[in-house]
């Protein structure tokens, strides 16, 4: 598993880092990021799905828990953070998105542990300090 780190300082450093990183993530099946409240996972899918030519842009999910942004490839942004655990996920249709092609980004992904497939990039917020974020990425 290949892991890298990374530093942003605000909202707009946080959307570049995704867009940078879109060549590599855009084949992956799954995108789960963990982190708690305010920690930059909107704003990095924001990122994600601009440089993946989504044609509307992202917006937490968290009330409608699964936002569809359609694209070259349909992307699917869930919101874990009310689900109870994975098997809230699996009524909701995970296995359908999942088989449908799309890429799915996840928050919260620590909520639902044990339903990523092989080849999901793991994306770990932490905070450093108000404005500065440490992203850790990893390749499985």
């Amino acid at each position: 598993m290949e892991e890298q780190i990374y530093i942003t300082h605000n909202v707009q450093e946080t959307e570049a880092l995704a867009k940078d990183l879109a060549p590599m993530l855009k084949n992956a099946p799954a995108v789960a990021l963990y982190g708690g409240l305010g920690m930059g996972k909107t704003a990095f899918t924001r990122g994600l799905t601009g440089a993946l030519g989504c044609t509307v842009p992202a917006s937490s999910p968290t009330y409608t828990i699964v936002n569809e942004y359609p694209g070259p490839r349909k992307v699917c942004h869930f919101d874990m953070y009310r689900l109870g655990d994975a098997d809230a996920l699996y009524d909701i249709g995970w296995e359908d998105y999942l088989e449908s092609g799309a890429l799915c980004i996840t928050e919260w992904s620590e909520n639902v542990p044990g339903v990523f497939p092989a080849g999901t990039v793991e994306i770990h917020f932490r905070r450093i300090d108000d404005e500065t974020r440490e992203i850790k990425v990893k390749l499985c």
